[in-house]
């Protein structure tokens, strides 16, 4: 066999496309029953045609076992030739320091997550507060100083678990980098590359490091990420790559040049890929309550200072007072129980082999209502099986040429695997001088070979023209849910320019190539979840509109019986917007258009996630609120997604979507009880202060009724199953509960001690207390409400909270230890029946407002 001539070490190997090539003229002399095996016009017996396709065979077998050999070592990728760093050039680059030491940024370290934890300014104020409690006042008074433990240490453990779960997940999701050394293939972790590396591509591989391009075999790379620009860019030897971008065709090798924090994406996504808390609108919502509540706090404190130290009766007093009413003002839970609601939820999906790359997205699994998925990889498994080859032309070797492309591809998609592995003809030991790798745009590859002509593999209903028989055949075949693709070969030199090769007109068809898709055995029921949950399943495909359909009815899904062809989509937003919310499944979808469908959604109001595993995904998945990747799915896209699939189950997307609901739902309903608290307590404080009283409470007796009805209750709310899907709005929403809800509890408690003070027969500790079994009742009452619908968990723990508080006033070094003396009828009697009114006045409030509230804006509890 007549090897093609290497121009360089660096260059593909390949001759010009344009070279003479033997005619491949239709076999005319063959007889009837002759296998199509006569690749010449010159006649000649077929015994001795038969002996020179047994010698071919054998030299052809030869040459695959060499290919063979060479794809498995990963130094004829691409025409790569070169033999890579050796171990010593490799350890003079690690001594040197000259290695790709980027560190993994999906979660933060130990040292960030104490500081963030301890350091805070609510523990500083809390600690300050403490300290005058201790200075002036009794030690059990300072009981609050507790919090700052409880919260310090609860948030670091939770979250470090969360970090140990991120790091292990994102080290097993974390695809190696291919590199040559010594002559040898070894893959390594991307820390282990070291400068001057030579790093072969293939198709899906994300660029780590920056380098000159030495081997081009069709590489295209996607520089979208970085430059915005979605069209492939063409590179080839001495053409720079830079890290963050990412192969979408063909295969190659480049040298790293630049590692490490020298290389590009490494130097803008420094801050930017950084495990964070923040950016997500619950985050921002309870920032915006902090920082009101800050705001708040420095007035009424400064009130309830001076007040005191006119009324109280002394510096101790009133030093205790006024700590009493500032410490209840603040909201020092929230931040710690959404902290572990996100952090609990980080564990529990990395029990599922879900990575979640970036916090905020369990906040996004809440909110999605469209899921926008690709059949390949999610309705069905990555892998195929062939099932049928229906020849077209028995004029041309269409199954000789099938079996050439499939065996020099030197880097196969999983289609072109599935024909490898399972075709029957053996590789007929074609030399190939030109290819045209896959691209999803084009939906077809294609290669020429020395005396064989060019020949090109595909989407049937792209290389066949539509009045093709063929094609007929192709779409009756693939409404049946088979992927149905075609062989044909096209006139030479037509790899020129291969964008611009009209293929339906100038191909002369083969044969027919029938894969049979396997479809997941669990992707019935998590549609029918999705369904039930109000979740819209969108199916997105490359494939053939008809095949599509066809899985996808089979799996039940809603309007799958009418599939749309993509090429027929309107182009503007609103049209397709349109399309789109009347239909669920399309096919031949390119790249570009499934942006354009998220954004057309998104145009909608509606909250999209995106599922992919192929190079073809990656843009949508960036552009969707959500974006999810399958583990075996390809570099760029786990790079890119917020949460990662590693054990690629389409069947976990229920838990994932319902961790999100869960975590998202109880921080509303636990922020619901933390900012009752604030309101009651600046209310209370705003009113001691207007009317110069006594503050009702020592800090003891706000500790413990903030532990029965806020702390405690949160901490099992937070964790608590919940599905409902979040809506926009958690500010408003928090605000339209808290408030009226604050003002309640707050009037009601104050005026039931106020008419005890005007008791002159009663003393300060039976005032205080009939203010604090009143309070009491209307912060449990308060829970009852945040915990509808009652369920036997919620309505239990109610009754344990008031259980606790009976005990407290049942045991008498309890009731000594908490100051109270619920000594005096009167008092109590008045306080009781206030109460009873603001609990029924609220609960009527709130229904008003339920009401009011415009439908779809506050999402229904389950």
């Amino acid at each position: 066999m007549t090897e093609p001539q290497q121009s360089g070490p660096g260059e593909p190997s390949a001759p010009s496309p344009h070279a003479p090539t033997p005619a491949d003229p239709p076999r005319e002399g063959a007889g009837q029953g002759e296998a199509p095996r006569n690749e010449t016009a010159q006649s000649e017996s077929a015994r001795d045609q038969a002996d020179r396709d047994e010698a071919d065979r054998d030299e052809a077998d030869r040459d695959e076992a060499d290919r063979d050999s060479a794809d498995r070592d990963g130094v004829d990728r691409g025409g790569v030739g070169l033999r890579g760093l050796s171990a010593g050039q490799v350890r003079e680059r690690v001594a040197d320091g000259r290695v790709n030491d980027v560190p993994r940024h999906t979660s933060r370290s130990v040292g960030e997550i104490v500081r963030a934890n301890v350091f805070t300014r609510f523990n500083a104020l809390i600690g300050s507060l403490f300290a005058l409690v201790m200075i002036f006042g009794q030690w059990q008074d300072g009981l609050f100083g507790g919090i700052i433990i409880a919260n310090s240490a609860i948030g670091v453990i939770q979250e470090l678990r969360a970090k140990r779960t991120l790091d292990r997940l994102a080290v097993v999701g974390e695809a190696p980098v291919r590199v040559v050394r010594d002559g040898e293939p070894r893959e390594l972790h991307q820390q282990e590359v070291v400068q001057d590396d030579l790093i072969t591509l293939g198709t899906g591989d994300k660029i780590v490091v920056d380098g000159p391009v030495v081997s081009s075999s069709g590489l295209e790379v996607d520089e979208s990420l970085l430059t915005g620009e979605a069209d492939p860019v063409h590179k080839r030897p001495g053409d720079e790559l830079q890290s963050g971008s990412f192969v979408v065709a063909g295969s190659g090798a480049f040298t790293a040049a630049k590692v490490g924090g020298d290389a590009y994406a490494a130097r803008l996504t420094e801050e930017a890929s950084r495990f964070t808390l923040t950016r997500s609108e619950l985050m921002d919502g309870i920032n915006r309550f902090l920082k009101y509540v800050t705001w708040l706090i420095i007035p009424t404190a400064i009130l309830l200072f001076v007040s005191q130290f006119r009324s109280a009766g002394g510096v101790s007093n009133a030093v205790t007072g006024a700590v009493a009413g500032v410490v209840t003002m603040i909201p020092e839970g929230l931040v710690l129980m959404t902290s572990i609601a996100f952090a609990v939820g980080v564990v529990r999906l990395g029990r599922r082999q879900t990575l979640v790359q970036e916090l905020p997205a369990i906040e996004g699994l809440a909110r999605v209502d469209v899921l926008c998925v690709d059949k390949t990889g999610t309705l069905t498994e990555p892998g195929m099986d062939l099932d049928q080859i229906v020849p077209l032309d028995d004029a041309l070797p269409g199954d000789r040429a099938l079996a050439a492309i499939a065996h020099t591809d030197p880097d196969p998609n999983a289609t072109m695997q599935a024909v490898r592995d399972d075709l029957d003809t053996r590789n007929p030991g074609w030399t190939r001088e030109d290819a045209v790798p896959f691209s999803s745009a084009r939906k077809w590859s294609g290669a020429s070979f020395a005396g064989q002509g060019s020949w090109v593999f595909g989407a049937a209903d792209v290389l066949l023209s539509p009045d093709d028989p063929a094609r007929t055949k192709a779409e009756d075949l693939g409404s049946t849910g088979l992927r149905v693709l075609a062989l044909a070969k096209v006139p030479d030199g037509a790899f020129a320019e291969p964008d611009r090769l009209d293929v339906a007109a100038t191909a002369r068809p083969a044969l027919l190539v029938v894969l049979r898709q396997r479809v997941r055995p669990d992707a019935k029921e998590t549609l029918a979840y999705f369904d039930r949950q109000g979740v819209e399943v969108k199916v997105i495909s490359g494939d053939n509109p008809a095949s599509v359909g066809a899985i996808a009815s089979s799996l039940g899904l809603a309007s799958a019986e009418h599939p749309v062809d993509a090429r027929s989509l309107p182009s503007g937003v609103d049209e397709l917007g349109d399309v789109l919310e009347k239909n669920s499944v399309f096919g031949r979808v390119t790249p570009q258009q499934k942006r354009d469908m998220v954004a057309a959604l998104q145009a909608k109001g509606r909250t999209v996630a995106m599922t992919g595993d192929g190079v073809n995904d990656v843009l949508a998945l960036k552009d969707a609120d959500l974006g999810i990747a399958m583990g075996s799915g390809s570099d760029a896209t786990r790079s890119v997604a917020q949460i990662v699939l590693l054990d690629n189950r389409f069947s976990t997307l229920p838990y994932v979507v319902g961790e999100g609901r869960r975590v998202l739902g109880n921080i509303e309903r636990v922020a619901n009880l933390f900012l009752t608290k604030t309101v009651y307590s600046i209310i209370l404080s705003v009113l001691v202060g207007l009317m110069h009283v006594r503050f009702p409470f020592l800090p003891r007796h706000l500790t413990l009724i903030s532990t029965l009805t806020i702390g405690v209750p949160a901490f099992f709310l937070a964790l608590a199953p919940n599905d409902e899907r979040a809506r926009p709005g958690f500010v408003p929403r928090v605000l339209r509960f808290a408030i009226p809800a604050g003002i309640a509890c707050g009037v009601a408690t104050f005026a039931g001690y106020w008419i005890a003070t005007r008791n002159l027969d009663s003393s300060f500790e039976e005032d205080s207390s009939s203010a604090t079994i009143s309070l009491f009742l209307l912060a449990l009452w308060v829970l009852v409400l945040i915990a509808r619908p009652w369920n036997w968990w919620r309505l239990g723990l109610v009754a344990a909270m008031a259980a606790a508080f009976l005990i407290v006033l049942a045991v008498p070094w309890l009731r000594h230890f908490f100051a109270l003396r619920p000594d005096n009828l009167v008092n109590d009697v008045y306080g009781l029946g206030i109460a009873a009114i603001a609990g029924v006045l609220l609960t009527l409030v709130l229904k008003v407002l339920k009401q009011q509230t415009i439908t779809g804006s506050t999402p229904t509890r389950r």
